[in-house]
């Protein structure tokens, strides 16, 4: 998954000693680490907001209601008065929130208190996330849903999001220069590691199943090739390996008698794979109605929030002599 690189190593990196910000050269308010922190949140709960409206477009039968690309129509901006153009015209301007949210993010980053590089860049990988989605979505529209770009385009969705969280969680580590320690043992964070590439393959899979399933955007949609019994059964069993890759996580947490916060955040992240397994398969097995479909996307992104959520609390930050990471 995208953006996966940057949760390897939770260190904050500070600015160069003595660098003035940006903020006191141009007497600029200054955002502090606690603000900064509000808007990296802001940006997470815009871009969950944005992959459900995304689904509701595409449940709805909607995915064409705006034909146009930037326009609705070759008409105009708005969309007419129509349920199909409105759906998707709605969700347009939903994705205006996440514009804003991710400027708003690289703006405040420059003008934190003090400035840090790491959150500078991740806000910026932001703005650079958004520009992607926003070029997608337009080949999405130009090439009437196809199921490869459509695919593409959810992806990069939960990857912008990915991001969006890393940002966050780095934002809560403490900006002086410290000892970082990993809180597990080294098989402990081997599997945790394993838990984020069992993510991406997760989520590519049930891609491949919606982009197969009868939801397509509109009824003149392309879909997948594939046999669907045989794409949701490959989906299902990633979904059983990550779920019995995260009981063996959370007992291997138990027995090195790990920290009890450490332990919560994987006991929600265990809860969360459990529901979104549950709410998989009764979805499957009662023909994928699109209330149950609605539900389970928006679990794919509770998922992605909730294992980069227990991975950043492996670390303990303080503001000892710094040491490498083993």
């Amino acid at each position: 998954m995208v953006g996966m690189a940057d949760v390897t190593d939770p260190a904050p990196v500070p600015a160069a000693p003595g660098a003035l910000t940006l903020a006191r050269q141009a007497r600029l308010p200054r955002v502090s680490p606690r603000a900064f922190r509000l808007v990296a949140a802001g940006a997470v709960a815009a871009l969950v907001l944005t992959i459900v409206s995304g689904a509701a477009v595409r449940l709805t039968g909607s995915g064409l209601g705006c034909p146009d690309w930037p326009n609705c129509t070759a008409s105009g901006v708005v969309a007419p008065l129509q349920f199909h153009a409105w759906v998707e015209f709605g969700n347009r301007l939903i994705n205006a929130t996440v514009s804003i949210a991710s400027m708003g993010a690289l703006a405040a980053a420059f003008l934190r208190s003090p400035r840090r590089r790491d959150l500078t860049l991740l806000s910026a990988a932001l703005v650079a996330g958004l520009f992607t989605e926003v070029a997608m979505g337009a080949l999405v529209v130009y090439y009437k849903l196809a199921p490869v770009l459509v695919s593409l385009h959810f992806l990069l969705g939960l990857a912008f999001l990915a991001v969006s969280v890393v940002l966050y969680e780095r934002s809560g580590v403490p900006d002086e220069v410290g000892a970082h320690h990993v809180l597990v043992q080294r098989s402990t964070l081997l599997l945790s590691r394993l838990l984020l590439i069992a993510t991406a393959v997760v989520v590519a899979l049930g891609t491949a199943v919606t982009s197969t399933g009868p939801h397509g955007g509109d009824p003149s949609a392309r879909r997948f090739g594939f046999s669907l019994h045989s794409v949701a059964q490959l989906h299902g069993t990633s979904v059983e390996l990550f779920l019995f890759l995260a009981v063996l996580t959370l007992w291997s947490l138990g027995r090195s008698v790990a920290p009890r916060p450490v332990l919560r955040r994987a006991q929600m992240l265990l809860g969360a794979l459990v529901l979104q397994a549950v709410v998989g398969y009764t979805q499957y097995l009662n023909g994928d109605p699109v209330a149950l479909v609605a539900v389970h996307v928006a679990g794919a992104a509770v998922v992605v929030v909730a294992v980069i959520h227990y991975y950043f609390g492996l670390w303990e930050h303080s503001a000892a002599t710094a040491f490498a990471l083993t």
